[in-house]
């Protein structure tokens, strides 16, 4: 294979791990936001927790644990390490 299309191939798996990073980023900015109680009202948290709800929504609410706070950390935490995982994965396979 030349060159080129090795570049190519890098360049495409650097794109999926970094799409990755940055879901988990958000997802975990969530957790982290939602722990520590940040304010609802303000625009940037919103934006935060919609996304986070629309990347976590396969998982939001897959475990029923008593404490609002567990179910927040387990299902947002979840979205965020399979997409880590199947990102990274597939970044992997296409580098090589």
């Amino acid at each position: 294979m030349s060159p080129r299309y090795r570049n190519g191939s890098n360049s495409a798996g650097r794109v999926i791990a970094i799409v990755a990073d940055i879901m988990a980023f958000i997802l975990g900015l969530w957790i982290l936001m939602y722990l520590l109680d940040a304010n609802q009202g303000n625009s940037f948290v919103q934006f935060i927790h919609d996304s986070a709800r629309w990347l976590a929504g396969w998982s939001h609410d897959l475990f029923t644990f008593d404490e609002q706070w567990a179910r927040v950390v387990a299902g947002y935490g979840l979205a965020a390490v399979v997409y880590l995982f199947i990102g990274h994965a597939i970044a992997n396979r296409v580098r090589s």
